[in-house]
């Protein structure tokens, strides 16, 4: 699989038009209004890509670990990212690099599950409950359709993270992506601000 990621990414620095397209731009604004806090202090992005989503979760976050398998990945998210000091890029292959040990109050899984086994995303899944904080909050975007490399169908993904224990807070669900957020604490967005 680094193999075939590395070709995409060598090929172009942006394989999948997440600068370009509608489509990239729209889920992305969709994922960040889904978030029930305007603010975090540390979050987990492993799958980075193009970085395009960590560009903007850095403006949301004191800090993003933001990671991926791919060298070549890597090499786009650091030019994207350059003079963002609050974003640490690092080469993982889960569920193997995990950082265990880490806490994080935003762990954000964009188009990664789908490309793990079951038995991986299961464990991908226990690390992402025993790493966030009281308030910590899990968000998981996925491809719907099928695809050569997919490895684990989005709804499974979707289940195995949601037997965490972690309250369901979203679900936004279309004919090209689904998008679930869960959080520990329960309370919706107006329940948090005091509205109701």
């Amino acid at each position: 699989m680094r193999g075939y990621f590395d070709g995409l990414y060598a090929g172009a620095s942006d394989p999948y038009g997440t600068r370009e397209r509608w489509y990239e731009r729209r889920k992305r604004a969709l994922l960040l209004a889904s978030l029930p806090r305007e603010r975090f202090r540390r979050c987990y992005e492993p799958g980075c890509g193009s970085a395009e989503l960590t560009r903007e979760l850095a403006m949301r976050c004191d800090s993003v670990l933001a990671t991926d398998f791919s060298a070549q990945a890597l090499r786009t998210a650091r030019a994207r990212t350059a003079g963002l000091a609050q974003v640490q890029l690092a080469q993982h292959r889960l569920p193997r690099d995990w950082p265990c040990g880490e806490r994080f109050d935003l762990v954000v899984l964009s188009e990664i599950g789908y490309f793990l086994s079951a038995t991986a995303m299961q464990e991908v899944a226990q690390h992402c409950a025993a790493s966030l904080d009281a308030d910590g909050v899990l968000v998981a975007c996925d491809w719907r359709a099928p695809f050569a490399q997919r490895a684990c169908p989005t709804q499974d993904v979707h289940a195995l993270l949601g037997a965490t224990g972690l309250a369901p807070l979203v679900v936004h669900t279309e004919d090209d992506f689904c998008l679930r957020v869960w959080a520990r604490d329960a309370r919706s967005v107006a329940q948090r601000e005091g509205i109701r």
